[in-house]
């Protein structure tokens, strides 16, 4: 079953963004900030593509939604970066709508839209486990008769970690385990259906479609920063971070590619404009 993972880096939709603008022109605006696009690139790069290149199984398409607005400088980045993955796909857009243009970025994608797929939302300041094809594909298969009874079935690994970066260690570290919190999620569509996963809101998608959720494994990392949209409103709670120990940079090596060093420089942006203590 073909397998799309779909990331929007920096595109400057309609809707879709917590942050209100009143035109596209203050969207851009706000997305390429210079301050924005160097931690959006630095998680992007030693964050979130790490575990990606790494999957168990390659047998997957890699689609970053893009702004056909997106200036050269950072096209030429975004390309670079992604030269030596084979699955991934950079798709330049218009401002449109949302829920429209991502809908049909992924049913473009598909080799071929009478057939089943698997498709994933992900955001490029998170990151999936090096097993997480592998594990979603086993899923499926595992539930063949829903899916052959259901035009969308949904799956959400709901366990994984949130980091941050740290003035007193090298970054810091939570334990999370939330339903539908978009990352580690995906949808089984049937052949021949256009809706896709971003027809709807990822915390609710168990009102819509069945669901099989796992929580043995860690399957996810979110990087919690002051640019993450899902926070600009103060809705999230902040969950109880400490200094990683050795088995959790362990955990991160084998479930996720990453070394601390990486870490470090995904929130090298952060904790280089962070306030200091004096003493």
């Amino acid at each position: 079953m073909q397998t799309i993972i779909l990331c929007r880096f920096s595109y400057p939709a309609e809707g879709g963004f917590q942050v209100d603008h009143d035109t596209v022109s203050d969207r851009r605006t706000y997305l390429y900030d210079p301050d924005r696009m160097a931690l959006r690139f630095a998680l992007f790069e030693h964050f979130c593509l790490p575990g990606l290149k790494a999957q168990t199984d390659p047998d997957f398409s890699f689609v970053i939604l893009t702004g056909t607005c997106l200036p050269d400088i950072y096209r030429q980045r975004l390309d670079a970066l992604l030269s030596d993955m084979p699955q991934a796909r950079v798709v330049a857009k218009e401002p449109g709508p949302h829920r429209q243009v991502c809908q049909s970025v992924l049913n473009a994608a598909r080799k071929h839209i009478n057939k089943p797929c698997l498709q994933v939302r992900h955001d490029d300041d998170d990151a999936l486990a090096v097993d997480f094809v592998a594990r979603l594909k086993k899923a499926a298969a595992d539930c063949a008769p829903l899916l052959q009874d259901n035009r969308l079935v949904g799956f959400d690994w709901n366990r994984g970690y949130t980091l941050r970066a740290s003035d007193v260690a090298r970054f810091e570290i939570a334990e999370t385990v939330t339903p539908y919190l978009g990352v580690a999620q995906a949808v089984a569509v049937q052949g021949g259906i256009k809706q896709s996963l971003m027809n709807f809101a990822h915390s609710r998608i168990n009102r819509f479609m069945p669901t099989v959720t796992f929580t043995d494994q860690p399957m996810f990392l979110r990087a919690q920063h002051t640019g993450n949209d899902s926070r600009q409103h103060g809705k999230l709670a902040t969950p109880e971070f400490f200094a990683p120990t050795l088995d959790h940079v362990e955990t991160l090596n084998r479930r996720f590619a990453l070394t601390a060093d990486a870490v470090q420089a995904a929130f090298a942006p952060v904790a280089s404009t962070a306030p200091r203590a004096t003493g």
